[in-house]
Parts: structure tokens; C-alpha cells; sequence
């Protein structure tokens, strides 16, 4: 049987989730044809404009909706559950010792100081070589030195450029993180809409370098009424790493190696989210981010306050503890997120959503349009 590894605190836990049937399950089976045109390029025009696919566990029943009818489906007592972190500006462009310029994403400061980047198009640069790191204008601004090849792509950098933390920096080199399916074109990576838009309002715990997309839906208005008509709110966060979104390329899902994120609850949140569920709430699970973290640190109906790093894969056949309902947006094939959202609704269902999303048009991936699971 598979065991599937998890943090708690400064503990890593392995869990036996998982029957055979379902560890070993193909992933072939996360496949789906997406037409590119409905691959989202912008985000709507405001929040909120989206549109909400609306699935009903209890009849598998499908409605389509807006976004901002979200409220009709919420009761006083619930509890939403929505991811704080805030994306870095995490992209950058560099110049390499032949003058050629690069792009980089940050990924991580490390233990010593130094910063985990990829660099694409790095096969000719040399432990030691000195890359110039270009601001907005691509003018150059900071000398850092190519330390050492990790792997493929993945580099070491020296330490942050004139003792400035890679935060500081990236706020003056950095662009949003966009993923690659959104085309921007090498001359103009972002609009000036991205690092607003490719955020949610409710960000402030700097550390993701992808967005916690199901909250970008939200405006402050739309977040307002939901809490006038009784609903709590409760804010955990999870820092979004590279790993989210690469697909899962091995046969099974169980040969996948769950990549690792930070994730933090405090006191606070774990009261508001033990409260509303102790008093028969529903827990509402705000993107498969906080999903994640919930399910990592739950006892039962209840969670505790925690830190550390999570290696929680969730697949078809896992049982959920604390989550009754997510929101969510519509994941890319043979990824650990639709895997995730197969496990909670049913991945038969899931997929017959898919279609149904498809064939009405419905937006896909970081900008497109979102579900409600119930």
C-alpha cells in the first residue's frame, strides 16, 4: 500500500490513504481535450464577472451560474476558508556573460542565504559566471553569480544582491508569475494588470511564486456580504510552489512525487474554523490550496493550529475529514489538482463536468471562470 507523507509541525507523518485500486490508478484517466481558445488569457473584467459552474454532490446535478451568485449557496453558520499568501514577483529577466539575455523564476531563498531559481535557456552558463539581473526597464540593476547547478534548469545563485532579501529585489526586477499557457509575448511579459489581478485582494503573507487562483474572484464587496448574511471567515495560508502545476507524468498516480509547500494556521483561524464546525457549519474550502492544508492538519471535525510543510497528495478513493465544500477553478489535465478535485466530488463526475464546462464555453486554468463543489 502506498503511504503518502505529510508535515505537522516539525514532523513529517505517513499515512496508509489509500487502497491499492486507487494508488495504482492510471493517469491517463486525468485526461481531457481542451480546446486552446478556451484557455483564459485575462482575467475577467472585474471580479466576480466569472462564471460558477455550481455541482451538487447529492444528485450530481450541474447549474450555471455567475460568480457573485456564490452567496445563494452559502448558509449563516458556514465557515469560508480562504488562502492568504501573496504571490511574489517572482519572474525576471537577466543577462548572461555573452550579453544574451535569460529569463528566471525565482523559487525559493535558501538555507544559506542564496537564491533557487530556474533559468531557462542556462545549458551554456558555468558555475561562476556572473549574470546581470535587468529591472522592469531592462536595465540592468544587481550582479548575482550562478553558483551551482541543482539540475536541469534549476539554479543556485549567490547571496541576495547588497545584502537586500530576494522580496526586495524581485519588487524592483520582478514581474508576475503568470504561467505558461498565458501567452504574453517576450516584448511585453505581463500588462500592468497582472501583478493586481494575478493576486487576491485578501493577500498579505508574501511567499508564492503561482497564484491561489479560486480566490481571485473575490472582491472586497462580494466578501463583505457573504460575512453581513453570517458566514465566517477564516484565513490559513499556503505558499504556492512550482510543483502545483507540473502534470503528473509517471503511469500510476503512485509513482508521482508529491512536491512540498509551506503552510501556516494560526490560533485564530483554527478557532473560527472549529467553531462553525462544531456548531454543525459546513467548512467551504476556498481553492484546492487550502483543501490541502485543511485535510493536513485535521482531527476529525477539527483542526489545529500548525505550521511546517505538507507532502498531502489526495487522489480518488482518499475521505475527507473537515472539508464539506470547495471552490475551485478548472484544473489542467493530469495534474495533482484535478486528481484532488476527483477525490472530493468523484472523478467520473468531475470529468463529466469537464465536459459540460467545454461544451458551454466555460473558461479554463489561473484566469478562467470557477466551480462550486457541494
Amino acid at each position: 500500500m502506498c503511504r503518502v507523507n505529510f508535515s505537522c509541525g516539525s514532523f513529517v507523518i505517513a499515512t496508509p490513504w489509500f487502497s491499492r485500486y486507487f494508488t495504482e490508478m492510471k493517469t491517463e484517466l486525468l485526461d481531457y481535450v481542451l480546446p486552446e481558445e478556451l484557455i483564459a488569457q485575462t482575467p475577467a473584467d472585474k471580479r466576480g464577472a466569472s462564471r460558477l459552474l455550481v455541482m451538487n454532490r447529492a444528485d450530481n446535478s450541474l447549474r450555471d451560474r455567475m460568480f457573485t451568485d456564490l452567496v445563494e449557496y452559502l448558509r449563516p453558520g458556514d465557515c469560508l476558508v480562504l488562502n492568504n499568501t501573496k504571490v511574489l514577483p517572482a519572474r525576471f529577466y537577466a543577462k548572461k556573460p555573452t550579453g544574451a539575455r535569460l529569463e528566471g523564476l525565482f523559487v525559493a531563498e535558501d538555507d544559506r542565504g542564496g537564491w533557487r531559481v530556474l533559468l531557462k535557456n542556462s545549458r551554456k552558463i558555468s558555475p561562476g559566471d556572473t549574470l546581470v539581473l535587468l529591472d522592469r526597464r531592462r536595465e540592468p540593476a544587481y550582479e548575482v553569480v550562478a553558483a551551482e547547478r541543482l539540475e536541469d534548469g534549476l539554479w543556485r545563485l549567490a547571496a541576495e544582491p547588497g545584502g537586500m532579501s530576494p522580496q526586495a529585489v524581485l519588487q524592483q526586477i520582478g514581474f508576475a508569475p503568470l504561467p505558461p499557457y498565458i501567452k504574453r509575448g517576450s516584448d511585453s511579459p505581463e500588462t500592468e494588470d497582472d501583478l493586481r489581478r494575478y493576486q487576491t485582494v485578501y493577500a498579505d503573507r508574501p511567499g508564492a511564486v503561482a497564484a491561489p487562483t479560486a480566490g481571485l474572484h473575490f472582491d472586497m464587496p462580494l466578501l463583505g456580504r457573504i460575512e453581513a448574511m453570517g458566514v465566517t471567515l477564516a484565513y490559513i495560508t499556503l505558499h504556492v510552489g512550482i510543483g502545483t502545476f507540473r502534470p503528473v507524468q509517471a503511469e500510476t498516480l503512485d509513482e508521482h512525487p508529491m512536491h512540498e509547500e509551506f503552510y501556516e494556521i494560526g490560533e485564530k483561524a483554527a478557532a473560527v474554523i472549529n467553531a462553525a464546525a462544531a456548531a454543525g457549519g459546513r467548512i467551504i474550502a476556498v481553492g484546492t490550496t487550502c483543501v490541502r492544508t485543511l485535510e493536513s492538519v485535521a482531527d476529525g471535525r477539527s483542526v489545529r493550529a500548525a505550521s511546517g510543510h505538507t507532502r498531502l497528495f489526495i487522489t480518488p478513493g482518499s475521505t475527507f475529514k473537515i472539508v464539506d465544500a470547495m471552490v475551485t477553478n478548472f484544473h489542467l489535465p493530469r495534474s495533482t489538482l484535478l486528481a484532488l478535485v476527483g477525490a472530493f466530488a468523484g472523478l467520473d463526475n468531475i470529468m463529466a463536468a469537464y465536459r459540460h464546462a467545454i461544451a458551454h464555453q466555460y473558461r479554463f486554468y489561473s484566469y478562467g471562470d470557477a466551480m462550486l463543489i457541494i
